[in-house]
This record gives structure tokens, C-alpha cells and sequence, in this order.
């Protein structure tokens, strides 16, 4: 090769490593961010008392946010709460979605999205927040004060890392205040046709036998129907495991304040002992323990089940007032339902301080000040109203009793056109850091099909927090035992209920104990009670 040639062939590589190291500092730059030391100095000043999307006059910033859900709607900027949104912050947002596979390919490269949220306050992830995201006190400090007026000081704390810092911040988070104010709706009810409870002359469920023989006469009365169904198993224990145990009130802990192993309380085994004599009667459908979600809401909506154990009554909204519209008189109600043979009274569950997703700025933000006003924007009232009801005087307006009510013609739409209401309003469905008191403002936040069962919930709600993130690490040998004896106990559920004869339901309960003994239960104990010391310490019980 002649000296020119080369000479040209080596100009040509130099160019060609400088484009390289050029987007390669772009790459980095993007995904490297700006973290704290962002400078606002010709955006705004501070102000402690007004929230800086107020002050900012930055006039556009485009986000991307990853969401650990497929089913996420990421459309943005077309409905009434995310057109707000985008318009009182400047703010555009590109949605991803995914699930742990694409999550984890973020953390294997360099291009890490500028929010996400995730689902699992458990997960390694969510527990090393510190080497990815930014922290939540500092970012207050520095470029939005205002956040703290709007944060629960009790949630910032059960999120803190050993740093004593926070990075993550859920949506229905339900603190101990939150509790005792009452303004947070039961989701769980054991419930009966109307009709049926009328045509037996309103009877009682509540002791073994009253159920099982109130069950034997609907069968006779009603033979169309199924006695009693419950929620979808699936890979769980649908609504007859931890909800039914919280329905009769079985102790969250032992005498002590350390763990108990809820599963094997007499008094819930009672019960289970009584479902399988149910089950043997013909009061349980053997497709119970198959159908999967769709199936179940299919026979909620045709009013299949006489009576119900019921969980996510907000959920199974829309397919009860299905049923109440099309069978007036014989929509389903709340009762009284089983009840402890011991003399417990309900502890029902409702969304912990955990919440359920979770959200964080990470290291790679292009604008960690605009990040913070969005979360602050989204916690507070104004953000609040929003996301539940949308503008006032355009989509709700309060009415006399001072309630939030919607606007006829957005009424109209929700009640009649659940897809275009969806499209065009999103209310109640963008809920990053959504809470539940908010749903006590109005009439119009749940169908008619489950007040009456949130009325009969009413001092039945206990907090479970001090049983909230007890579980082994991820990845441990504890984690991986626990895991194979909650697919043991799904089992073993499910093979107790229908167990043929009573020695094969004592067989099947002492397999499982031995299971538990095979499987390292004691050092899974010994962490649940590590764990649920350190939860008290950070509830200040």
C-alpha cells in the first residue's frame, strides 16, 4: 500500500473514532443525566410555600418514563388529566412499557429512562434504589421544597434506606392517620343475592353450622345457582387464604408481637374444614378451583353465585352493577358472612403503607427539577382532583352537600360509554401516587353496585403494616424456600377444600407441616421476625 493511500486510510479510521467518541459522549451524556447538579438559577428562585412547577419557566422538557406493567396505557397528552398535565408543567412524557425482562435490560446498559415504576417493593431492585436513583430529600431540598408539604412524612420514612434516605415514593400508601380518619373504603365483603337472602328470611352465616345449612337450603331453593364462590385461585389463594383469615380475624402476630403462622390457626382450619364439607355436599362447583379471572367476573356479571367471599370489590364494580342494572331486586349485598368461632372481630385488609407502585428519578434524569415538580404536582391536591375527577367547572363542579359531583354529560359517558370515557377523561386510571381518601369526595367514585358493601366495611379495617416487606431477600436460599412453600400452601389449599373424606384432610394438613419443617421454616421465621422488629422500629410502635 503506497504512503498516500495509507495516509488517507488513516485520516478515514481517526474520523471515523471521532464520530464514535462523539456519540458515544452524546450516549453518555443522556444517560449519564445531570443528577443534582442541575442548575435552576435562570428558571426560578425557590419558594417553600409555592410549588415550583409554578415558579419554573422553563418551557419544555420531554421525560421518558418506564413502566414495569404491558398493560400500561401510554398514550399521553390526549385525555383530559395528562392534557393538564402536560399544559400546567410544560411537560412532555414518553410512556415505555414492559416487564422484568426489559426492566433488566435497562440496568445491563447505559440507557436508563429518566422515571420508573415498579411493582414490587420487594424486588433487589426497589432495595438498591441508591446506586440508581436519585433521592427524593435531596432533590426536595435543592429544587422543590413545596414536596414536603405534600409527601407523608410516614411513607418518606418506611421507604428510607440504611442511607437514611428515600428514592421511591408509591401510590396508595395508606398510612396509620389515613386509617383512623376512616376515609379508606373496605375492598372486601362475604356477599348474597338479594333475592336469595330474602326468599330464606335474611339467615345467618355465622357460625359453621348456620352456613352450611344455609347453604344446603339455597341449594334446594335455588338450584341454578352455586351456593358459594370466591375469587379466582389461579396461581394464589383467590379470596379463601389471607382474606378470609382477615375476615375472621385471625392474629396478625402471636401473643408476643413476633410471628404466626396464620395458616394454621384453629380457628381458620375450622373454617377450611367447613368448606370441605361444603365442597363434599355439592355446595362448592369443582370449576371454582379452575376458572381463571374472566370466568369468575363472567358469573358475577350473570349473577351465577348465590353468596360470595369477595375481594377487590372495586374491581368487580362494573361486573356487579352489570348485574344490579339488568336484575333489579336481586343485586348482591354485604352480610355478615362467617365469623371467628373464637370470638375475633374482622381485621380487613386494605392497601398498606407499601401502596402498590412505586415510582423514582433516576441518576440518568435529564431534568431531575422538572422530575420533582411532576411528583409534587401529581401528590398534591390540585394533582389529586385531577387524576380522580378532572377540571373544575369543566368536568366536575361541588354540589350543595358539598360532594364532587361530574358533570352530566361526563356522568352520561362513564355510565354508558366505558371505553370512550376511558379514552377521553382517563380518570381514575393515571393514578402515580393516587390515594384512596380522595374517592370519599364524591358519589360518582364508585358505582352503586359496592357502597353499600364499603358501608358494611366501615370499622372493620386494621393495618397490616407491621407483616408489610417481611419476606427473605431475593435471591437467598430462605427466599427460594419460601417461594417453594407458598406454592406448596396454594396446594394445599385447594387439596384441604377438597379433600374426600376427613382422614385425607388431616393427611393433607400434615404433609404440609412437614413441608414447612423440610423447608427451612425456622430460618424463614427467625427473618420474618428480624424484618417485622424493624418495621415496628420504623412505626414508632
Amino acid at each position: 500500500m503506497g504512503t498516500a493511500r495509507k495516509n488517507k486510510t488513516k485520516i478515514l479510521l481517526m474520523l471515523l473514532m471521532a464520530v464514535v467518541l462523539v456519540l458515544s459522549a452524546c450516549s453518555k451524556e443522556k444517560s449519564g443525566g445531570a443528577g443534582l447538579n442541575t442548575s435552576i438559577e435562570d428558571r426560578y428562585t425557590l419558594d417553600p410555600n409555592t410549588p415550583a412547577w409554578k415558579l419554573d419557566t422553563k418551557e419544555s422538557t420531554t421525560l421518558t418514563w418506564y413502566v414495569n406493567a404491558d398493560w400500561w396505557n401510554s398514550d399521553y397528552g390526549n385525555d383530559v388529566v395528562t392534557k393538564k398535565i402536560k399544559e400546567d408543567l410544560n411537560l412532555d412524557i414518553t410512556f415505555i412499557t414492559g416487564d422484568d425482562t426489559k426492566l433488566n435490560t435497562f440496568f445491563a446498559g447505559d440507557d436508563m429512562p429518566d422515571l420508573i415504576s415498579v411493582f414490587d417493593s420487594n424486588s433487589s431492585i426497589v432495595q438498591k434504589a441508591d446506586t440508581w436513583a436519585l433521592p427524593l430529600n435531596d432533590l426536595a431540598e435543592k429544587y422543590d421544597p413545596y414536596f414536603n408539604q405534600v409527601a407523608a412524612q410516614d411513607t418518606l420514612n418506611w421507604f428510607q434506606l440504611a442511607d437514611g434516605k428515600t428514592y421511591g415514593y408509591p401510590n396508595y400508601s395508606n398510612t396509620q392517620a389515613d386509617y383512623e380518619q376512616g376515609t379508606i373504603p373496605a375492598k372486601t365483603a362475604f356477599v348474597i343475592r338479594k333475592d336469595v337472602y330474602e326468599a330464606l328470611g335474611q339467615p345467618d352465616f355465622s357460625t359453621p353450622e348456620q352456613f352450611t345449612a344455609t347453604l344446603q337450603a339455597i341449594k334446594a331453593q335455588f338450584p341454578e345457582l352455586i351456593p358459594f364462590g370466591f375469587n379466582s385461585i389461579g396461581t394464589g389463594t383467590g379470596s379463601l387464604g389471607d382474606v378470609f383469615q382477615d375476615f375472621i380475624g385471625v392474629p396478625l402476630t402471636d401473643a408476643d408481637g413476633n410471628h404466626y403462622n396464620r395458616n394454621l390457626d384453629e380457628d381458620y382450619l375450622t373454617w377450611i374444614s367447613t368448606l370441605n364439607g361444603a365442597y363434599r355436599g355439592g355446595l362448592i362447583s369443582d370449576d371454582s378451583f379452575a376458572d381463571d379471572g374472566t370466568a369468575f367476573e363472567e358469573k358475577v356479571k350473570s349473577g351465577k353465585y348465590a353468596t360470595m367471599m369477595l375481594d377487590g370489590t372495586p374491581q368487580q364494580g362494573g361486573n356487579l352493577q352489570i348485574f344490579a342494572s339488568n336484575n333489579e331486586g336481586k343485586e348482591y349485598i354485604a352480610i355478615d358472612g362467617p365469623q371467628s368461632t373464637v370470638g375475633n372481630s374482622p381485621t380487613l385488609n386494605q392497601s398498606g403503607i407499601t401502596g402498590w407502585m412505586i415510582s423514582f428519578i433516576t441518576n440518568s434524569n435529564i431534568d431531575p427539577a422538572k422530575s420533582i415538580q411532576l411528583f409534587t404536582y401529581l401528590l398534591s391536591e390540585e394533582g389529586q382532583m385531577l387524576m380522580n375527577y378532572g377540571i373544575e367547572g369543566e368536568t366536575y363542579e361541588i354540589n350543595a352537600e358539598g360532594k364532587v359531583a361530574l358533570m352530566p354529560e361526563v356522568k352520561e359517558m362513564q355510565l354508558n360509554n366505558a371505553d370512550q370515557f376511558k379514552k377521553e377523561y382517563r380518570f381514575g386510571e393515571f393514578m402515580f401516587f393516587g390515594h384512596d381518601r380522595h374517592k370519599t369526595l364524591s358519589d360518582d367514585a364508585f358505582p352503586d353496585s359496592i357502597k353499600q358493601m364499603q358501608e358494611w366495611g366501615k370499622g372493620k379495617l386494621v393495618p397490616h403494616f407491621i407483616l408489610e416487606n417481611i419476606n427473605p431477600d431475593q435471591g437467598t436460599a430462605e427466599a427460594r424456600s419460601l417461594s417453594a412453600i407458598n406454592t406448596q400452601w396454594n396446594t394445599t389449599l385447594v387439596s384441604l377444600i377438597r379433600s374426600k373424606d376427613d382422614a385425607t384432610f388431616n393427611s393433607v394438613l400434615e404433609e404440609y407441616k412437614q413441608f414447612l419443617n423440610d423447608n427451612n421454616w425456622d430460618a424463614i421465621v427467625s427473618i420474618y421476625n428480624e424484618k417485622m422488629a424493624r418495621n415496628k422500629e420504623k412505626l414508632g410502635l
